[in-house]
């Protein structure tokens, strides 16, 4: 009887789409109010270019360290060989699992609450209760709809793509063809005043357009399960970064030259703020089409967390196959082939944390994951340069190390912009993490207590 184990079965197509859905699922309709208000007008658009050049650099390590480790987990597979699987590489996965056990449930939460707030335009009495039943409802249907073998949620990913590429497109159209150019570039007075305050708003509007373009290589998550993974990774990354932002700045654009800025900036004190887009449709065709069209937009946000449980997934099977978690996460559905355990823990506790704000969501999963994920994947990257430069690289960094070098220093001005009490909240957690390793390492008499092998976790 054959073993159960992961199939490569997603080829060109369905990678660049599990890539696409992640980054448009709900980011660009629910985080446009919040971008504007982190400059207070159009000039926060600056946010998406810094964002760009960070990403698309940034890219360029997920693909380099995807094609030559094409594996289950992405950046726990990269960080342990990178640092040494015995030693400081065990540190380094654990604490990617560690903050990922928080950061990845809050990323997939923020589709959720994206979904929720899209609903209360369709559903105007939608008090709390009810919206933490819907986040609850909608969690539990995308754990089922991933209960299943890779090859059928291939075909998934690829029509809840078509889907997304309908509503963008839908925006960007009626945008173009309605488009104001007074409204969109109604810059206010000392807009570009290039003060500390503008820098620390910058940072706060490049955070929001970074966390609209996560996503970019959720294919790495899966690479166990990626057909011709050294030519596929690097080159759905590439396609979905470019094509993303294309349209996001279709999509916002499209939005400032129909609605004032003014008229939901800032997005604490306007309520349609939650449902731009739903305002948007109905300013030009009325609340027919809008209503329409925010059932569009919900598809999106669900494609949007679909993708990411699915990447996610298999972050924590990985890692318990290696033995730097339980080995519970690590055991695979006995007819199906995919991660069960990890899918179901991590599911639920994506609907958790649906429950708190949107604002706090994303500021705390970006600012947890800086540090030891993007970060430590660009040192990462330049130790295997150095260790290890026979190692088989399909894809190899253009310009190397300059792209590497703007990712970290785009990292570096994003942490250091970030609200004192969230960086605070993220240094937290990883001295927790650290402390946690520790222990976990002493009670099992490992690296820095006992054996410098990578022996699997028993408990």
């Amino acid at each position: 009887m054959t073993q159960p184990h992961l199939e490569r079965r997603f080829s060109m197509l369905p990678a660049t789409a599990l890539n696409m859905t992640n980054m448009m699922g709900a980011g660009p309709f629910i985080t446009i109010p919040l971008l504007m208000t982190a400059l207070g007008g159009p000039q926060a658009m600056l946010g998406w270019i810094v964002a760009l050049v960070i990403v698309i650099c940034d890219g360029m390590v997920w693909s380099e360290l995807g094609a030559a480790m094409p594996g289950s987990g992405g950046s726990f597979v990269y960080l342990r060989e990178a640092f040494g699987p015995a030693r400081y590489g065990r540190l380094m996965g654990f604490l990617f699992v560690w903050q990922f056990v928080l950061s990845g449930p809050l990323e997939i939460a923020s589709g959720y609450i994206g979904f929720a707030q899209y609903t209360s335009y369709l559903w105007s009495g939608l008090t709390r209760p009810w919206v933490i039943a819907l986040v609850t409802v909608v969690g539990l249907i995308n754990i089922a709809l991933l209960y299943r073998r890779i090859h059928s949620i291939a075909k998934i990913t690829v029509s809840l793509w078509a889907g997304t590429l309908i509503t963008v497109f839908a925006v960007i159209f009626a945008g173009a063809t309605h488009f104001n150019s007074r409204l969109a570039f109604d810059f206010p007075p000392g807009a570009f005043n290039f003060s500390l305050g503008f820098f620390l708003g910058l940072g706060a509007a490049s955070r929001i357009g970074i966390y609209d373009y996560l996503g970019y290589y959720d294919v790495c998550y899966i690479g166990d399960e990626v057909k011709d993974p050294g030519r596929v990774i690097p080159r759905s990354i590439l396609i979905s970064t470019i094509a993303v932002a294309l349209i996001y700045i279709g999509v916002n654009f499209s939005i400032i030259g129909v609605v004032p800025w003014r008229e939901f900036v800032p997005a604490d004190a306007h309520p349609e703020s939650n449902f731009i887009v739903s305002t948007f449709m109905e300013k030009l065709y009325g609340s027919r089409v809008a209503t329409v069209f925010t059932l569009l937009v919900l598809w999106t946000a669900f494609g949007s967390v679909f993708a990411l449980l699915l990447g996610y997934s298999r972050i924590p099977f990985a890692a318990a196959e290696s033995g730097y978690f339980f080995k519970i996460f690590g055991r695979l559905h006995k007819t199906k082939d995919f991660p069960y355990v990890s899918l179901i823990v991590l599911g639920l506790l994506s609907i958790v944390a649906g429950f708190f704000s949107l604002g706090t969501v994303i500021d705390a999963l970006i600012v947890t994951r800086i540090l030891v994920q993007f970060m430590g994947q660009i040192v990462g990257l330049v130790l295997l340069r150095r260790n290890a430069p026979s190692m088989a690289r399909p894809y190899r960094m253009w310009l190397y190390p300059i792209p590497a070098l703007v990712a970290l220093l785009g990292w570096i001005f994003v942490f250091a912009t970030t609200q004192f009490q969230v960086i605070l909240f993220g240094v937290g957690v990883l001295a927790l993490g650290f402390v946690a390793f520790l222990l976990w390492s002493w009670n099992t008499k490992r690296w820095p207590f006992g054996l410098e092998t990578g022996s699997m976790l028993t408990q």
